[in-house]
C-alpha cells in the first residue's frame, strides 16, 4: 500500500529534477561563446551610439571589437560581420541559413507588409517572385531588348547638356543623372512616363530614406505605440502617395487591355504582372502563392527603386570622384577618345572595349555600394568562426567598412584610385570576397546586368561629351564628399558643375 510520505518525497525530488536541469540549460547557454561587442543600457542597447552615419559608426567599432561584433540594438541581438572573410561565412558558407530578411515598420507600410522581392522573408514565395522579375524583366536578353530606348534617352539629355553648355550654365548634375534614369526606367517596367504631378520619383527616394533609418519601434516595440520619432507617419504618408499612383498606373493598363493596340507590340512588365494576377505563381508550390493587386505594387516598387535610386547614386558618385580626380578624367577621356573617337556618341557594344571606364566604375562601388549595409536575419542557430549565433538574430553585413578595409586595399583604402584594380581577377558578381558591392548568395542584387550597363552608359557619356568644371571657382579639394544615410548613401549635398562641349559637332 502506497502511503501519503510518499508523494511530499517525490514531489520534493521532482522540483529538485527541474531545478538541476535549468541550471544545466543555463550553464550550457551561457557557456556558448556570442563575439565581442560594447555593453549597451537597459532597453536601447546600443541604438544611442549609431548616430547619423551607422555604416560609419559600425565601421569604427568593428576596429575595437572585431570582424564579427555582437551588438544589441534595443531588445534584439543583432551581429555585425565588417570583413572579407566573415561575410563568406556567413553568405556563402551558411547562406542558406542567413538567407531571410528581418520584418520591419518600414516594409510593412512601404512595401505592402514585404510583399516584394527585396523584403520579402526567404522562401517559396520570394524564390517564385525572383524568378519572374528574373526572367521578365532583368535578364541579359530583356536588358539588351531596350538598348534603343536607353539610347533614344541618352540622345535627348546629351542636347539638353550641350544647350547648357553652350550658355555657360551651372547643372545640377545629380538631379540631371536622377531625370534621365528615372525617365529609362519607367519606361522600361510601366511602359510609360509617369505625369510630374505625381513625382513618383521623389516619394521613392523618400521611401528609401525611410526603409534604411534606425527605427525605434523595430528595436524596442513597446515604443511603438509613441512613435517618438514621427517615423509611422512619415511611413503612412509615403505610402499612401506611391499606391495612388500605382493604382492610376495599374488602372491605365487593365483599361488598355480591353482595347486592341496594335502599336504596343511588346507587353511591358506591369501587362507581365497583370496576366499573372489570381494565378498560383508555381503550381506545384504547396502553400499556393499567387499575386494579387497589392503584390504587383510591391514588386513595382522594388523593381524601380532598385534600378533608378541606386544606379543614380553610384553615377553621382563616380563623377563627384572624376571631378576630384582630374587625372583620373583625362585617362578615361583619352580612352573614351582611343576606343569611340570624337564624332560620336558612346554606344552600348562600346562599353565592353572600355577597360579603363571599368575600373573607375569598380573602384567608385568599391568606396559606394549599391547599399552599405545589408540586412539578414537567421533561421536557426549556427556557429561561425566558433560564435554562437541563436536563430532570430539580426545580421548585418556592413559592405560600407569592407570595401575600406585597409589589411585588403592597403594604407589608401580611402583614396579613389581605379589602378588598384588592374591585373585583379575581381568581378562585380562578389565571387572574391573582397569586393561584393552587390552582396552574394540568394539574396544578391538580381540586377547586376542592368545596373551596370545603365550606370557605365551615363557616366561614358558625360565623360565623353562633356569636361566639367566646379562653378563659382570651387578647386576639387572644395567639393562636397559627405553623405547622408539610407538604403543606399547619395550625397548630402547635389553635385553642380559647368559642361564644356568636347566633341565635334556632327556628334550629336
Amino acid at each position: 500500500m502506497i502511503t501519503t510520505s510518499f508523494f511530499p518525497s517525490s514531489f520534493s525530488l521532482f522540483i529538485l529534477f527541474i531545478l538541476s536541469a535549468a541550471t544545466l540549460f543555463l550553464r550550457r547557454k551561457n557557456d556558448r561563446k556570442t563575439p565581442p561587442g560594447p555593453r549597451g543600457y537597459p532597453i536601447i542597447g546600443s541604438l544611442h551610439m549609431l548616430g547619423t552615419l551607422p555604416h560609419r559608426t559600425l565601421q569604427a567599432l568593428s576596429k575595437k571589437y572585431g570582424p564579427i561584433m555582437s551588438i544589441r540594438l534595443g531588445q534584439v541581438p543583432t551581429i555585425i560581420v565588417s570583413s572579407s572573410s566573415a561575410a563568406e561565412q556567413f553568405l556563402k558558407t551558411k547562406d542558406v541559413v542567413f538567407s531571410s530578411r528581418p520584418k520591419l515598420e518600414a516594409t510593412h507600410y512601404l512595401s505592402y507588409g514585404s510583399k516584394g522581392l527585396v523584403f520579402s522573408e526567404y522562401g517559396p514565395y520570394w524564390r517564385n517572385v525572383r524568378k519572374i522579375c528574373t526572367l521578365q524583366l532583368l535578364s541579359a536578353s530583356k536588358v539588351e531588348s531596350f538598348a534603343p530606348l536607353r539610347k533614344r534617352e541618352m540622345e535627348l539629355a546629351m542636347k539638353l547638356v550641350k544647350k547648357a553648355a553652350s550658355l555657360g550654365e551651372v547643372v545640377d548634375v545629380s538631379e540631371f543623372v536622377h531625370n534621365v534614369i528615372v525617365d529609362i526606367v519607367y519606361k522600361m517596367v510601366l511602359g510609360c512616363s509617369v505625369d510630374e504631378e505625381f513625382d513618383l520619383k521623389g516619394q521613392i527616394q523618400e521611401g528609401m530614406e525611410l526603409s534604411g533609418a534606425f527605427n525605434l519601434s523595430d528595436y524596442v516595440p513597446f515604443l511603438g505605440v509613441f512613435d517618438l520619432q514621427g517615423l509611422k507617419r512619415r511611413y503612412k504618408r509615403t505610402s499612401k502617395a506611391m499606391d495612388q499612383v500605382l493604382e492610376k498606373i495599374i488602372k491605365e493598363h487593365e483599361q488598355s487591355s480591353h482595347v486592341q493596340n496594335e502599336e504596343k507590340k511588346h507587353k511591358d512588365f506591369v501587362d507581365i504582372l497583370l496576366s499573372l494576377m489570381h494565378q498560383p505563381i508555381n503550381p506545384s508550390d504547396e502553400q499556393n502563392h499567387d499575386i494579387d493587386r497589392t503584390n504587383i505594387k510591391a514588386i513595382l516598387l522594388d523593381m524601380i527603386a532598385g534600378a533608378f535610386e541606386t544606379s543614380a547614386t553610384v553615377v553621382e558618385w563616380a563623377l563627384s570622384e572624376l571631378i576630384r580626380h582630374p587625372r583620373v578624367m583625362e585617362n578615361l577621356q583619352q580612352e573614351l577618345d582611343n576606343v569611340v573617337g570624337v564624332n560620336k556618341l558612346v554606344e552600348e557594344n562600346d562599353l565592353a572595349k572600355l577597360s579603363y571606364l571599368d575600373i573607375v566604375i569598380m573602384e567608385t562601388l568599391r568606396l559606394y555600394p549599391a547599399g552599405p549595409l545589408v540586412p539578414r536575419e537567421s533561421t536557426e542557430d549556427s556557429t561561425i568562426h566558433g560564435y554562437f549565433v541563436s536563430k532570430k538574430s539580426r545580421v548585418i553585413v556592413n559592405l560600407w567598412a569592407i570595401g575600406r578595409d585597409s589589411e585588403v586595399w592597403s594604407n589608401n583604402a580611402e583614396e579613389f584610385y581605379p589602378e588598384r584594380f588592374i591585373g585583379k581577377n575581381l568581378d562585380y558578381r562578389g565571387h572574391d570576397f573582397h569586393f561584393i558591392p552587390f552582396g552574394y548568395g540568394r539574396r544578391g542584387c538580381p540586377g547586376i546586368h542592368l545596373g551596370l550597363i545603365t550606370v557605365k552608359l551615363i557616366v561614358a557619356q558625360l565623360v565623353h561629351c562633356f569636361s566639367w568644371e566646379l562653378p563659382s571657382n570651387m578647386t576639387p579639394n572644395d567639393l562636397d564628399m559627405t553623405e547622408k544615410f539610407g538604403l543606399s548613401i547619395p550625397r548630402s549635398k547635389h553635385l553642380l558643375a559647368v559642361p564644356t562641349y568636347r566633341l565635334s559637332e556632327e556628334a550629336t
